[in-house]
């Protein structure tokens, strides 16, 4: 994948645009859940993307609803068979 890409569209990304993207998903996010996703995606999408994000899901997992969680598990282990 090509960082620069994956980093310009992260710097446009809106919160607009990942409450879009989950109702697409079939999850409602509360405002409080469309914060903490914001700023995890803002501030850590390289980890998702080239490291291990096993701490940054737990830490996930504490802060979302159990249905919310489970879609962003699945979500991700769906994007990293794209990558494999």
């Amino acid at each position: 994948m090509n960082i620069f890409l994956i980093s310009e569209y992260v710097k446009r990304l809106t919160k607009d645009d990942i409450n879009d993207f989950a109702l697409k998903q079939g999850v409602s996010l509360t405002e409080e859940e469309l914060d903490i996703i914001y700023n995890y995606v803002k501030k850590d999408y390289k980890t998702v993307i080239y490291g291990n994000p096993r701490v940054i899901l737990d830490e996930l997992k504490t802060k979302v609803k159990p249905f919310t969680y489970s879609k962003i598990e699945n979500l991700y282990q769906q994007f990293k068979g794209y990558l494999n």
